[in-house]
């Protein structure tokens, strides 16, 4: 038996679709801005450059962003998390006997997972309320395989 939580963020565009955007953006902005530098008004183009690089700017850190989620998977003697940060991949084994849930009780407080010395926090990417069940669900899924929580 394996119980699995998928825990992602909330994202409107996908990486690809910020850069169809960023590039219609441009095209837009860059074009108006062409027309002004051709009647004189060149100081319009360094400002549509300036303002589509701050674009760009905040499109990229929000692209890189956009795919962050984290895994949780119990089953066969193993709690594996897995986290994915800006692209980057941490797994974590955890050892169902051995792992203690703190569930959150204040507002904003991920939830903490333990086993052996090992602490790791999940949680950061959903809602509280979402956090609160998942919590819960794992906290009678580790008691329900008869692992201690």
């Amino acid at each position: 038996m394996k119980r699995e939580w998928h825990l992602k963020r909330n994202c409107s565009m996908s990486p690809r679709q910020s850069a169809l955007a960023y590039g219609s953006l441009c095209a837009g902005v860059l074009g108006v801005s062409l027309v002004f530098a051709l009647y004189g008004l060149w100081f319009m183009l360094v400002f549509a450059v300036l303002e589509t690089a701050g674009v760009g700017f905040a499109l990229l850190h929000y692209a890189r962003h956009a795919t962050d989620h984290e895994y949780i998977a119990l089953g066969d003697g193993c709690l594996l998390v897995e986290r994915v940060q800006a692209g980057q991949v941490q797994r974590i084994h955890l050892d169902p006997c051995w792992t203690r849930i703190a569930v959150p009780t204040r507002r904003r407080q991920l939830i903490h997972l333990e086993s052996r010395g090992v602490r790791v926090e999940i949680g950061a990417f959903v809602s509280e309320k979402l956090r609160q069940q998942v919590a819960t669900e794992l906290k009678q899924e580790l008691r329900g395989s008869s692992y201690l929580a």
